[in-house]
């Protein structure tokens, strides 16, 4: 049996994944030309907060939330014309999510390197 590593896997979806600083992601979000989604659990944000203007879709349900037909994008406004920046604690789940992005056939999708841990220190509003 030949069970991959989830260092592994977050190693290969850094090979196919656009990799954005906070800075860039930052300024994208200023800019109103992403949507910035942050794939942390509820209970992270509870204990750590979140950045203003972003969008809080779990890991566990974003392919299902980010659907063209799914009610969240019909209802919530996310405008799928825009990049998709996605954002985790720390940068695994973030790279991993924005592979299945790509395998969905999104194609204007990045994720913010060092994520939260690193976005918290770079200009961002924490609510």
């Amino acid at each position: 049996m030949n069970i991959k590593s989830s260092q592994s896997l977050v190693q290969e979806a850094l090979k196919v994944v656009k990799t954005i600083t906070p800075k860039e992601a930052l300024e994208k979000l200023e800019k109103n030309q992403c949507n910035l989604i942050d794939i942390r659990d509820t209970l992270e944000l509870q204990r750590e907060g979140k950045i203003e203007n972003s969008f809080h879709i779990s890991r566990g349900l974003l392919e299902f939330s980010i659907h063209p037909e799914s009610p969240y994008v019909k209802n919530e406004k996310l405008n799928l014309d825009k990049e998709i920046v996605l954002f985790c604690a720390a940068g695994g789940r973030s790279a991993l999510a924005a592979k299945t992005l790509l395998d969905m056939g999104f194609v204007k999708v990045s994720h913010v390197e060092g994520g939260f841990g690193l976005m918290k220190t770079s200009g961002f509003k924490i609510k």
